[in-house]
């Protein structure tokens, strides 16, 4: 028998984060001392406060199939973070809590968008971005920027890509992979272009919040007046509580909005797991210390891994102000020589590293930035450390 896969399955591209996480795990498996920098993941374990919510939910028979937009005390819980945290008026109606933001994403796209609706997609973005919305029938368009603009595009190049075809705008602040973070200047440069098309909706992807930098403020573009009645806020649990496991994402949205993602995931999932959304209550109360104490260390690597890579000749780097990843410009080492052949570009050069090296970085051609790669510090610092001096001894090498 001749099985006939669907075009839009053979046409999509793998995640390059999981692939080169697995790749990391074979080599690992072989007897190799390999250092995984690849992964989106912190190290840090969740907040036994968190853990014992669940334990708790747990033997008090949380167990069954939960609400599909969300239990009410969550959603309820999560309304009041966004008006205290971030100046949203998002009521508990207008939120829908996911298997994690990347299906909070997915729900958007699948509601929103129809065959041919283009949707401008800030580059450097997140994998998975690209994939999302070509399978809800999108077409991106991406805007980029380089390392000498901290990867963070102008007011001019946003205004230039709206045709009438546009649908949405898609990025992430803080940004993944690049750490850049939009601040409330830049946010209120694209609110006054889009408040002159007032069909765009504003999809801004926000799970990194709470991991920021150098006395930056994170600033949610629906905070920005007249933009909350067009914009969706995604979140989560992964990143900022350390609860990537845990399968957590939620959106506050104008209600439309979320009556349709709500639609689309009775028939997709139904609803999250029920002893994760009673500790993720717990997580929004009472876990925002121990938020800080992460984020506080992700500081110091950052600093660390830094300070390292401008040891290293030939790679350009800036200064992330969030996240946990370095997203340094590579290109000087295209073109040079390897026992194994020519470097021709980043994915080469990944495979490289992880094979004379033994450490595993993403290659940005799949954040839509060619010649760059990235880096992240969620390990430890003697981890980063090892990692580093291994990638520089490395591309020493390389004539």
């Amino acid at each position: 028998m001749s099985i006939q896969l669907s075009r839009r399955v053979v046409e999509m591209e793998e995640s390059a984060t999981l692939k080169m996480a697995q790749l990391a795990r074979e080599l690992r498996q072989e007897g190799h001392d390999v250092i995984a920098l690849s992964l989106g993941e912190p190290d840090f374990d969740t907040p036994d406060i968190v853990k014992n919510a669940a334990k708790a939910a747990l033997d008090d028979g949380y167990t069954k199939y939960t609400p599909v937009p969300g239990i009410p005390e969550l959603r309820e819980a999560i309304s009041k973070k966004f008006k205290n945290d971030n100046d949203l008026d998002y009521s508990s109606a207008q939120i829908v809590v996911s298997n994690g933001a990347k299906q909070s994403i997915a729900n958007v796209c699948q509601a929103l968008l129809d065959e041919g609706d283009e949707v401008i997609v800030f580059t450097p973005y997140w994998v998975s971005y690209i994939a999302i919305v070509k399978l809800a029938g999108g077409v991106p368009v991406c805007l980029s920027a380089g390392v000498e603009d901290d990867f963070i595009i102008s007011a001019d190049q946003l205004e230039k890509a709206i045709t009438p075809r546009t649908k949405m705008v898609l990025f992430s602040t803080p940004c993944n992979p690049t750490g850049s973070v939009f601040n409330r200047e830049k946010l209120l440069s694209y609110a006054n272009v889009l408040r002159k098309n007032p069909n765009i909706v504003v999809v801004s992807d926000e799970i990194y919040e709470h991991i920021i930098f150098d006395g930056e403020r994170h600033t949610s573009i629906g905070s920005l007046e007249g933009m909350i009645d067009r914009t969706v806020t995604v979140n989560g649990f992964s990143k900022s509580f350390s609860m990537t496991g845990w399968r957590l994402g939620y959106i506050g949205a104008p209600l439309a909005i979320a009556k349709a993602c709500t639609k689309i995931q009775g028939q997709f999932t139904s609803g999250a797991n029920a002893f994760s959304q009673k500790a993720a209550v717990t997580a929004l109360e009472q876990a925002y210390g121990e938020a800080a104490e992460m984020r506080d260390a992700f500081n110091q690597r950052r600093d660390l891994v830094l300070r390292l890579l401008n040891d290293i000749p030939g790679l350009k780097t800036n200064q992330p102000k969030g996240a946990f990843y370095v997203f340094p410009d590579v290109s000087s080492y295209f073109g040079l020589q390897s026992p194994d052949g020519k470097i021709e570009d980043a994915e080469d050069l990944c495979s490289y590293i992880l094979k004379d090296a033994h450490v595993a970085v993403v290659s940005g051609d799949a954040f839509g930035a060619p010649d760059c790669f990235r880096i992240s510090y969620a390990a430890s610092e003697e981890q980063l450390r090892t990692a580093i001096s291994r990638i520089q001894s490395s591309l020493i090498k390389l004539k």
